[in-house]
C-alpha cells in the first residue's frame, strides 16, 4: 500500500487534525518552527490486522486495532529554522501493521555459534516495586517494533507472557542502544499521548530511563518545551545512573606496574641510525630496572 506524499497540516484536513490531537497548532505558532507535515496513510483493511494475529499468534489490544484502522501507521516531521538553515528537529512515527515485525531473536550472522539476542539474557533483572518485570529476549515475551527512534533505541510492543499472546499482556516499553528496558505504559493509547505531548523531541524517551536525556537534547528541550515538561528533566543528576563496570576485574591479571623511562643522553650524531630517531638508552641500565641519571 502506497504512501501519499507529505502534507501540511491545516484546516483543509480536520481527521488529521483530530489524529494529531491538536498539536500541529502549538507547533507551528512556535518561533522557529517550519515545515510541520504528516504523512497521511490509508486506514489498514480489517484482513490485514487478521493476518497479523494469525501469523503472529498475537491477539492485538483493541486501542492499536482502531488505530490501524484510523490510519495504517503514523509520521509527522518538523523543522526549525536557525541561521537561515533548517534543520530537520522533530519526528513523531508508528509503524505500519506490516512494519510491525518481531524483534529479530536470530542470529546477525549465519554461523552456527553466533550470539543471539537470548544471549544476552539477564535473570538477575528481577521486577521491583516500582517497575514490573523486563521483557525477556528469550521465548519468555515477544516483542514487536513500534517505532525504530532514528536509531536512538527502539519502542517496542511487547507480550510478557509468550506465545499464544493475549491482548490483555501487552505493555510498551523502551529498548536503548545498550539493550537496557525501560517501561513506558500500560497501553498504546498512553503510549501515543507520550509520543504526541513531547513533540517528537530528538531522544525524548530517554527522558524515562535512570541516565536521562543527552546534553544536546536538554538543548532542545528547553527551546521548544513538551506539554509534559519538568523541569526535574533538565538537571544534572550525575548519581542517577552509575556504571557498574569494576575495572579490577576486568582488567585482572594485567595490572602491571609500569616504571616510567626518563631519556638518556643525548647520543653523538654518528651513533643515530636516522636524523629523527629517538635517543636509546643502554642495555646494562635498562636491564638493572633503573634509569640512567644525566
Amino acid at each position: 500500500m502506497e504512501e501519499s506524499p507529505a502534507l501540511s497540516v491545516g484546516p483543509s484536513k480536520p481527521h488529521l487534525e483530530k489524529l494529531t490531537l491538536g498539536i500541529t497548532r502549538i507547533l507551528e505558532s512556535s518561533p522557529g518552527v517550519t515545515e510541520v507535515t504528516i504523512i497521511e496513510k490509508a486506514p489498514a483493511e480489517r484482513h490485514m490486522i487478521s493476518s497479523w494475529e494469525q501469523k503472529n499468534n498475537c491477539v492485538l489490544p483493541e486501542d492499536i486495532k482502531n488505530f490501524y484502522l484510523m490510519t495504517n501507521g503514523f509520521h509527522m516531521t518538523w523543522s526549525v529554522k536557525l541561521d537561515e538553515h533548517t534543520i530537520p528537529l522533530g519526528s513523531m512515527a508508528v509503524n505500519s501493521i506490516t512494519k510491525l515485525t518481531e524483534l529479530n531473536q536470530s542470529s546477525m550472522y549465519s554461523l552456527p555459534n553466533a550470539p543471539t539476542l537470548a544471549d544476552l539474557e539477564d535473570d538477575t533483572q528481577e521486577a521491583s516495586e516500582n517497575q514490573p518485570e523486563k521483557p525477556h529476549f528469550d521465548s519468555r515475551s515477544v516483542i514487536f517494533e513500534l517505532d525504530p527512534c532514528n536509531g536512538n533505541g527502539k519502542v517496542c510492543l511487547v507480550y510478557k507472557k509468550g506465545k499464544p499472546a493475549l491482548a490483555e499482556d501487552t505493555e510498551i516499553w523502551f529498548l536503548d542502544r545498550a539493550l537496557y528496558w525501560h517501561f513506558l505504559t500500560d497501553t498504546f493509547t498512553a503510549y501515543y499521548r507520550l509520543l504526541i505531548t513531547h513533540l517528537g523531541l530528538p531522544q525524548w524517551q530517554y527522558a524515562f530511563t535512570n541516565y536521562g536525556i543527552s546534553p544536546q537534547a536538554k538543548q532542545w528541550f528547553s527551546m521548544f518545551k513538551p506539554i509534559t515538561y519538568s523541569s526535574d528533566l533538565l538537571t544534572e543528576e550525575t548519581d542517577s545512573f552509575v556504571n557498574k563496570l569494576d575495572p579490577s576485574r576486568v582488567f585482572k591479571n594485567k595490572n602491571k606496574i609500569l616504571i616510567p623511562k626518563k631519556k638518556g643522553p643525548v647520543q653523538p650524531a654518528g651513533s643515530q641510525k636516522g636524523p629523527s630517531g629517538p635517543p636509546t638508552t643502554p642495555k646494562s641500565s635498562s636491564a638493572s630496572g633503573n634509569p640512567v641519571r644525566k
